[in-house]
């Protein structure tokens, strides 16, 4: 897990070809910079592409940075 407001560099992008596919429509791909904006009960909302994006404590757990 990362802190909140740092800036981090997407390093992989695991799981089933089905969740790289849908999580690299979000903007989650390799080389990407995402910045978790907050963290409620193990979901988040992170910065991504200059777009906001709430994702699933399992989602987040593929996105290696």
């Amino acid at each position: 897990m990362v802190k909140e407001g740092e800036p981090n560099i997407i390093k992989k992008v695991g799981g089933k070809e089905e969740t790289r596919k849908f999580l690299a429509n979000l903007g989650f791909v390799t080389g990407g910079i995402v910045t978790v904006i907050s963290q409620m009960g193990g979901n988040m909302i992170v910065n991504i592409k200059d777009s906001r994006v709430a994702i699933g404590k399992e989602m987040a757990n593929k996105i290696m940075v």
